[in-house]
């Protein structure tokens, strides 16, 4: 993240944003369609994306059925080495992710503040943030919005994710692949396109693209409850130094804590 940057030095060594969208799913009615029926109307599967600050996806898992909840989801793909789920880092360098509340916040995934008002649309007009919880949610909200702007590019660009023809799941799957491959062919080789100049501004707030789902405690793979729950402890105290850092600000230089990695 440049020094230029607003976010900068707050979340300085953030590496992108996570979270789950839903895309249109055709499936024949019956029992077979019940999964897929979640929180939409119609039909969908729930897909999780990564991307990075320049509005590329780097890693896009598809096909989960519509009800699956998203730290389902990211667990799952997390837990499995045959995923490629690009981990924020291979030695701790303090590297994360920015995630919404539907998932935990734990090591190389930093959460906002439960119990506060945290989404863009939750500060409408003169409704700024108040506390200092409100502050970082805000900011982060902010930052974090950059992934929902991506799901607004993709399917503004390609009409068939919202409503996809009766294909097999296996061909849906694919098509959601190739859309985010598209739109990162796009990205980088064609910066000047309209619907990235459309989707650039941060705190745009994109329809249909909502909170997930608040989720339970969600613990590391391959390791103990005890072991999780330290890994927790550290991410939340790494939060509240951005926090504190953030509402000393005007008074006193900022100075970011760093998490250690628990070896």
């Amino acid at each position: 993240m440049s020094r230029r940057d607003k976010y900068y030095p707050w979340f300085k060594d953030c590496v992108g944003a996570i979270d789950g969208t839903h895309i249109s799913a055709s499936v024949p009615s019956g029992a077979a369609q019940i999964p897929y029926r979640g929180r939409k109307t119609l039909p969908t599967q729930n897909v999780m994306c990564v991307c990075d600050f320049d509005m590329c996806f780097t890693y896009v898992l598809a096909g989960w059925e519509g009800t699956a909840n998203d730290a389902r989801i990211f667990m799952e793909a997390v837990s499995d080495p045959q995923s490629k789920f690009p981990h924020p880092h291979t030695d701790w360098e303090g590297k994360y992710y920015v995630v919404d509340s539907g998932y935990s916040n734990m090591l190389g995934y930093l959460a906002p503040y439960r119990g506060q008002r945290y989404h863009l649309n939750d500060y409408p007009g003169t409704r700024l943030p108040l506390s200092a919880r409100e502050k970082f949610n805000h900011s982060h909200s902010s930052l974090r919005n950059i992934i929902e702007r991506c799901f607004g590019v993709l399917k503004a660009r390609f009409p068939i994710l919202k409503m996809m023809p009766s294909y097999s799941l296996r061909k849906q799957r694919n098509i959601v692949m190739a859309s985010c491959a598209i739109h990162n062919f796009i990205r980088r080789h064609a910066m000047e396109d309209d619907l990235f100049l459309e989707y650039g501004i941060d705190d745009m707030i994109v329809p249909g693209e909502g909170p997930s789902d608040p989720s339970e405690t969600t613990t590391y793979a391959n390791l103990s409850a005890s072991e999780s729950q330290k890994r927790r402890h550290e991410m939340d105290s790494y939060r509240d130094g951005i926090q504190t850092g953030m509402s000393r600000a005007a008074q006193d230089p900022p100075t970011i804590p760093i998490p250690t990695r628990t070896r």
